[in-house]
C-alpha cells in the first residue's frame, strides 16, 4: 500500500514538472529540410530569460531562424517562444528542451532523411472518405455478386499488391476527423482533431497556429512536381484542403479557398464554387468581393462548371484545369446518374469521379517533372454519417472503378506508385439480409444461414447494380446512431435525414419516416446533440501498388505513410548526422 501510495504522489507532481507544451510534439518526426514552425507555450507569464535548446544548442542557432518571445499571448495569461519556418537539415534524433525559471519541458524529435535517388516519379493517392471493411465487401457482392460462397467477380481494389493497418488516432483524442487523418498523410505531422497543416495551439486564432510542410509545398520546394486535387466534395472541405491549407479551423473556408490559390494546384476538380465567387454572385457563401475564380482564369486555368465543359478544358492547351461542379458537395452517383434525386436538377450535367480521375491523370501525366493527385471519393462517408447506406455504397463501386482507372495509369507507367485508402473508418458493418418476405421490420433480417445471398443484378454490365429495391438486400447497419426512424430499405426518394432538431435543439427522430411501411423508431445510443453517426476509431487498411508500393506493411501511424511517400520521391537526400 505505501508503494502505491508513493507511486500516486509522483504521478501528481509530475505534470508540473512537465507543464510547458512544445510543439511539434514529442516522438515528431520531420523530414529532414522540411521548414516548420516551433512553439514553446509557458503555462504561466515567464521572463525573457526562458530559453529552448535543440540537443544543447540555442534553438534558433540550429533551426536557422530567429526566436520570437511573446509575453503575454492574446487571450492568455502566459509567455511563449516562437522560431517560424524553421528547418533541420541533418538526420537524426534531436532533443528538445525548453526552460523558464523551475518551469522544464523535454520532448525528442526524429529528423529523417531520403534516399538519393526516387522510386517513383508520380504518386497516386486514392481516398475513399470513412472506407470500412464493410464496405469493400458489400460494393463487392451488390456489383459482382456471389454464388456458392465465391465471388463471381474481383473489385480493382482486391488486387492492390501490397498492404498496411493504419492507425488513425488525432494528437488530442482516439477518436478523428478527415482534417487531422488528412494532414498527417500530407504532411507526416499528427495534429488535432478540425486541424490542417497546423499543431493546434491554444491561442482563438485559428490562422496562427504553428505550420508544417505540405506535400504540395514540399514538392515545390524540391523540384515542382505537378499538382491535381480531385473530389465529390468542396474542394474546401477537409480531405483535399489538407494538400494545402494551414488552419486550425477546417470550418475556415473561405480562408482555405484563398490558399488553394495561393499554392494554385495544377488540377483541380470537384464543388465548393460557393467559397470561390464573390458574395455578389448568386449562391456564394464568401463575405467579399473576392472572386477566385476569375483569378484562377487570370493565372491561365481554363474554368469548366459542368461535365461537357470538363471535357473541352480536358482538350484545351492550357495545362491547368479548375472545374467547380457545384456550389457545395457534388451529388453522389446514385442520384447523378440514376435516381436524378438531390439537387441534380439545379446542377443536372455533373462528371463523375471516374471521368475527372481520367482527365486528371491525363493533364498531369504531360509534366516532365511527374506528378502527386489526391483523389477522394467524399460521399462514402457523409452517406454513411446519415444511415444512407446504398448511397454510399453506389458512390463506394464508383471509386473502385476510378481505382480501376488509377491502375491502368500505373500499368502504362510502372514509375508510378498508387496508394488507395481511407482517412478514417466508420461505424457500420454488413451483418446479413433483408428480405421482406420474411416478416415486417426485425424480422426482415436473416443473419447466419437465413442471409443466403443477395437479389442484385447487373444485366447491362455497367458495375452497379440495375435496381436496389431488390430481395434479398444488404443489411447494413450502423453501430452508432441518432434517434431514427430504420425503414429497412434503400431511400429512392431522395437523400435520407435521419434526425432533425426540436425546440429543445435536441435531434430527434425524423418523422418523414415515421409512416413508411414497418418503419421502426430507434432510441439513439448517441448524445442528443448527435444527427447523425459517427467516425470508428478501428485502424483502416492502406493498399498499394506500383513503384516503391512493398514499402507499406505491418502496423503504421498515418504520419509514416507521409514518411514512406517522402522516401519513395527522394525529398530529403540523406546527408552526415551533426
Amino acid at each position: 500500500m505505501r508503494r502505491l501510495a508513493l507511486l500516486l504522489a509522483s504521478a501528481c507532481l509530475a505534470p508540473a514538472a512537465q507543464a510547458a507544451t512544445i510543439l511539434p510534439l514529442d516522438r515528431a518526426t520531420i523530414l529532414a529540410g522540411s521548414p516548420f514552425d516551433l512553439k514553446v507555450e509557458f503555462d504561466k507569464v515567464v521572463t525573457p530569460e526562458a530559453a529552448v535548446t535543440i540537443n544543447g544548442r540555442p534553438a534558433a542557432e540550429v533551426l536557422g531562424k530567429e526566436a520570437v518571445f511573446i509575453e503575454k499571448e492574446p487571450g492568455v495569461e502566459a509567455s511563449a517562444i516562437r522560431i517560424d519556418a524553421g528547418a533541420i537539415t541533418a538526420p537524426g534524433v534531436y532533443t528538445v528542451e525548453a526552460k523558464a525559471g523551475d518551469e522544464t519541458r523535454t520532448v525528442s524529435w526524429e529528423v529523417y532523411g531520403t534516399p538519393e535517388t526516387p522510386a517513383a516519379k508520380n504518386v497516386i493517392f486514392m481516398v475513399a472518405d470513412g472506407l470500412s471493411m464493410a464496405d469493400r465487401t458489400a460494393a463487392r457482392l451488390m456489383s459482382k455478386g456471389m454464388t456458392e460462397g465465391k465471388a463471381n467477380g474481383r473489385l480493382n481494389l482486391d488486387d492492390l499488391q501490397y498492404a498496411a493497418m493504419i492507425g488513425t488516432s488525432s494528437t488530442n483524442s482516439m477518436a478523428t476527423d478527415s482534417a487531422n487523418t488528412a494532414s498527417a498523410y500530407m504532411s507526416g505531422h499528427k495534429t488535432a482533431i478540425n486541424a490542417l497543416g497546423v499543431y493546434a495551439d491554444r491561442t482563438e486564432d485559428s490562422q496562427d497556429d504553428p505550420r508544417v510542410e505540405l506535400i504540395s509545398e514540399a514538392l515545390a520546394r524540391t523540384g515542382g512536381k505537378a499538382i491535381g486535387i480531385v473530389t465529390t466534395a468542396e474542394l474546401q472541405d477537409a480531405t483535399p484542403a489538407a494538400t494545402v491549407a494551414h488552419t486550425r479551423k477546417r470550418a475556415d473556408k473561405a480562408a482555405i479557398a484563398a490558399m488553394i490559390f495561393e499554392r494554385q494546384p495544377d488540377v483541380l476538380l470537384g464543388g465548393g464554387s460557393a467559397y470561390f465567387l464573390p458574395q455578389s454572385t448568386p449562391g456564394s457563401k464568401r463575405k467579399d468581393d473576392e472572386n477566385l475564380v476569375q483569378q484562377f482564369q487570370d493565372a491561365g486555368y481554363a474554368l469548366a462548371t459542368d461535365a461537357a465543359g470538363l471535357e473541352a478544358a480536358a482538350g484545351s492547351n492550357s495545362g491547368r484545369i479548375l472545374g467547380l461542379f457545384h456550389t457545395g458537395n457534388m451529388d453522389v452517383a446514385l442520384d447523378r446518374m440514376f435516381l436524378k434525386k438531390g439537387s441534380v436538377d439545379t446542377f443536372p450535367d455533373q462528371p463523375g469521379l471516374v471521368r475527372m480521375t481520367e482527365v486528371a491523370l491525363g493533364q498531369l501525366a504531360k509534366d516532365p517533372e511527374g506528378f502527386f493527385a489526391v483523389i477522394e471519393a467524399a460521399s462514402v462517408d457523409k452517406q454513411k454519417h446519415t444511415l444512407d447506406w446504398e448511397r454510399a455504397m453506389i458512390d463506394m463501386i464508383e471509386f473502385d472503378q476510378a481505382v480501376g482507372v488509377a491502375r491502368k495509369f500505373v500499368a502504362e507507367h510502372p514509375d508510378t506508385l498508387l496508394v488507395v485508402t481511407g482517412d478514417h473508418t466508420h461505424g457500420n458493418a454488413l451483418i446479413g439480409s433483408i428480405d421482406p418476405a420474411r416478416g415486417a421490420g426485425r424480422e426482415s433480417v436473416g443473419v447466419y444461414a437465413d442471409a443466403g445471398f443477395l437479389g442484385y443484378e447487373d444485366a447491362n454490365d455497367d458495375g452497379y447494380p440495375d435496381a436496389l429495391d431488390v430481395a434479398p438486400r444488404i443489411a447494413m447497419f450502423s453501430n452508432n446512431f441518432p434517434d431514427h426512424y430504420e425503414t429497412w430499405g434503400p431511400k429512392l426518394d431522395g437523400p435520407f435525414e435521419p434526425a432533425v432538431q426540436n425546440g429543445n435543439k435536441d435531434y430527434v427522430a425524423n418523422e418523414a419516416y415515421r409512416d413508411v411501411p414497418g418503419a421502426v423508431l430507434r432510441e439513439g445510443n448517441l448524445p442528443k446533440s448527435a444527427d447523425t453517426g459517427v467516425h470508428a476509431v478501428d485502424d483502416i487498411l492502406l493498399q498499394a501498388s506500383g513503384a516503391g508500393a512493398e514499402r507499406f506493411h505491418g502496423y503504421m501511424e498515418q504520419s509514416d505513410v507521409y514518411r514512406v511517400i517522402a522516401e519513395i520521391l527522394a525529398l530529403a537526400p540523406s546527408k552526415p548526422s551533426n
